[in-house]
């Protein structure tokens, strides 16, 4: 896992196969920020070993990539990854 609105994703345990992802629909703060390790902890207990679809999507700046990361909206059975965050009350508000 990155922090709040990053993390990894893959089909097998080799990291070497995972892609790292950024959500399109969630702008968690960044970690060294208040509010980003909380934001962290949440993403890891929502999202981690569950399985997570995820559809790639362009930016604000009509690219798929951010820095090294695939711009995706996830879900986790049908409910938004983004939306999930937002009802256990994370704030939004990173770069």
């Amino acid at each position: 896992m990155g922090d709040g609105d990053g993390f990894c994703v893959g089909q097998t345990a080799d990291p070497h196969e995972w892609i790292e992802v950024r959500l399109a629909d969630f702008n968690a703060p960044e970690l060294h920020t208040p509010g980003g390790p909380a934001a962290k902890a949440v993403l890891e207990r929502l999202a981690f070993q569950r399985e997570v679809v995820c559809t790639s999507e362009r930016g604000r700046g009509g690219r798929v990539r951010s820095f090294d990361r695939v711009i995706a909206r996830c879900r986790i059975g049908g409910a938004s990854l983004g939306d999930l965050l937002r009802q256990a009350g994370v704030a939004e508000g990173g770069n």
